[in-house]
């Protein structure tokens, strides 16, 4: 490269300094902004964390040269590891499931990672358990192999410490709410955490899929993927309860109506957990303090999931597509401007979206 051009030498050289996009603004001049994170190489927040998940295991010696990298993933972490593989020499091992999007899986392969399925196809939702076993199995085998653990390690919230300053660089003026989907996570608490080193007084709201455990409530399954716990899965340290001031459940009907509505009225297109956090976020918009500042990560792009959130035959074979439920999500959003309607809420002992203070 020569002096004074902008060319960067590695992929991983253009993860960060992802745009803000303003959804809608109330007429209060409340705004709900989302942070586009697939922008980033490999098309995921999650290529943040995975630089430093593999960075740090480089500096305290547990990843040797060479070295074999096996991760139980669902894919975005594991697409974010590839990368690093594939630029620093490392083989990698992904243990899947069936539950993960095609395409995700697709693109581990094609970047080079050995994709190791457990469970059969449709079995279920996220074989969360089943995957651990299997790659504590791999690293017992290997002695090159090192695990990165993303639900453990902390270099996950650090890796989104540079996604904090982002934040606070590109607006005039404090992030007030952060409404984020919740899984390993390195995402909202990481980010919550250097906000506040940082003098932020963000308020944060974490979202997983109604069936999760992170929050408590009657374990179940669900479809959201890369987001929530399911019955029998430890939840991680990387779930730092001291930066999550609330925490919500919401099913999968709404998560999937949301993020298809944004698609057909805004061009932007998400996945279920994100239009989890959305859904929230939407609900919540028109009853803030005037002027407030609401943040959604977007994690990843909804083309990743064009055979599952955005495909009506696998929504309507799984009971998920939801025309009115999509109806009531455009209302919201075309309604910003004023009073915000309460949740849905078709049965009373199951609602979709449930709040744990």
């Amino acid at each position: 490269m020569r002096r004074g051009e902008n060319i960067v030498a590695r992929m991983s050289d253009l993860v960060g300094r992802t745009p803000l996009l303003e959804v809608c603004t109330t007429a209060t001049g409340s705004r709900l902004l989302v942070k586009l994170e697939q922008f980033n190489p490999t098309g995921s927040a999650k290529v943040r964390m995975a630089r430093e998940m593999i960075t740090s295991a480089e500096r305290s010696g547990a990843l040797a040269p060479g070295g074999r990298i096996v991760e139980p993933t669902s894919g975005n972490t594991g697409l974010g590891l590839a990368l690093i593989a594939v630029e620093r020499g490392y083989r990698f091992t992904a243990v899947v499931d069936h539950h993960a999007s095609a395409g995700k899986l697709r693109a581990m392969a094609a970047m080079g990672a050995d994709l190791v399925y457990v469970g059969e196809p449709g079995t279920g939702g996220p074989s969360t358990v089943v995957r651990r076993a299997k790659a504590a199995e791999l690293v017992a085998e290997d002695p090159t192999a090192f695990w990165p653990d993303q639900h453990n390690n902390p270099a996950n919230r650090v890796g989104y410490r540079g996604l904090a300053r982002e934040l606070l660089a590109d607006l005039f003026g404090d992030v007030d709410h952060l409404i984020c989907a919740i899984g390993t996570g390195g995402s909202l608490c990481g980010t919550a955490a250097e906000l506040r080193a940082l003098g932020s007084r963000v308020r944060t709201v974490g979202v997983e899929p109604k069936g999760s455990i992170i929050f408590g409530g009657e374990p179940g399954r669900y479809w959201q993927t890369g987001s929530g716990s399911p019955a029998g899965f430890p939840v991680g340290r990387n779930v730092d309860y001291a930066q999550i001031d609330e925490g919500c459940q919401v099913g999968d009907v709404p998560a999937f109506a949301t993020a298809r509505v944004l698609a057909r009225r805004t061009g932007l297109m998400m996945g279920g957990s994100a239009g989890a956090a959305l859904y929230v976020a939407l609900q919540r918009l028109g009853g803030l303090p005037p002027g407030s500042t609401v943040v959604t990560l977007v994690c990843d792009a909804g083309e990743k999931y064009l055979d599952s959130v955005f495909d009506d035959e696998w929504l309507r074979a799984k009971g998920l597509l939801a025309p009115d439920v999509e109806e009531e999500v455009a209302g919201l959003l075309a309604g910003h401007s004023g009073a915000v309607p309460p949740p849905r809420n078709e049965d009373a002992a199951t609602p979709d979206l449930v709040v744990h203070p």
